[in-house]
């Protein structure tokens, strides 16, 4: 692992989690520049010793490696497509929520322009950035990842997908895809529990451990989506189907809107319908591909 903490950093975006960042190479020593297209976002970083820049051509007038952490995909452009001429030969590490297409299309922008380039997935709120749950996937340029690697732990774990600039933002959608499911999945069950009479948050005392003993099952339903193997001991299609359309039945009953539930219920049907009713739940991915 190259040691270079010490190598300038300039954070072009100061959000909450571009703040985060910055916030950690600041403490760590690290000598870095902020730059947020509204005012005001960086009067802590800059009493802790960070330097403000008032443009993105001035935030990368300096040595450094650039991190950008802005809104979306078409920010990017916004802000780098004037300063692109600029940016010839230097290092360029893009932190952006952007899909993989997004990324792979940057990295294309990048290589014309001749930037080295890195995209990066953040598995991680604000708040946990710099601390032990912190994990950050990275794809695209190899040789960005190794001299940099140093700086990039002190933000969290640092993984390397390889050289396919998408990748990294790939798997990151694809855990974010599961995160919102199971939220969204409680904010259901949630709505059923409180019209019985129970609070949200005693319904999350419920269901923690509930779904903390269901992830288990989490292992067993990739090796047979691997092996492409469904057959079902007990609990098959049919009888899912059967326990779905009985809870879009309470659901309605309650009160409580179906639409979370209902897509699930419909790729179940359709598989039934289609002769796999004894086949196992995780056959479900193969009406999804």
């Amino acid at each position: 692992m190259t040691n270079n903490q010490h190598t300038p950093v300039i954070v072009l975006g100061l959000g909450a989690m571009g703040q985060a960042l910055a916030a950690v190479f600041v403490k760590a020593g690290v000598p870095t520049t902020v730059w947020n297209r509204s005012a005001g976002k960086d009067i802590d970083l800059v009493d802790a010793g960070a330097v403000r820049a008032g443009s993105v051509a001035e935030a990368i007038s300096g040595d450094g490696l650039i991190i950008s952490v802005l809104l979306d995909h078409a920010s990017v452009h916004e802000q780098l497509d004037p300063v692109a001429a600029r940016l010839t030969g230097r290092q360029w590490v893009n932190l952006t929520s952007t899909a993989p297409e997004e990324s792979r299309e940057l990295a294309q922008w990048a290589a014309r322009h001749d930037i080295e380039f890195l995209d990066g997935g953040i598995m991680a709120i604000p708040s946990m950035i710099g601390t032990p749950g912190s994990a950050i996937f990275y794809s695209g340029g190899r040789e960005v990842f190794d001299t940099n690697r140093g700086m990039l732990e002190l933000m969290g774990s640092a993984e390397y997908f390889g050289d396919d600039a998408g990748a990294a933002a790939l798997n990151d959608f694809a855990l974010l895809a599961s995160m919102y499911q199971m939220f969204a999945g409680f904010f259901h069950g949630a709505a059923m529990a409180g019209t019985g009479g129970l609070t949200a948050t005693e319904f999350a005392a419920r269901a923690v451990p509930f779904l903390s003993a269901m992830v288990q099952g989490l292992p067993a339903y990739g090796a047979a989506i691997d092996a492409g193997t469904y057959a079902a001991e007990v609990q098959h299609l049919a009888f899912q189907k059967s326990a779905l359309d009985a809870i879009v039945r309470a659901s309605k009953d309650a009160g409580i809107a179906p639409d979370l539930l209902e897509p699930i219920a419909t790729l179940v049907d359709r598989q039934v319908r289609a002769g796999h009713g004894n086949l196992a739940f995780a056959r479900t991915i193969e009406e999804l591909r």
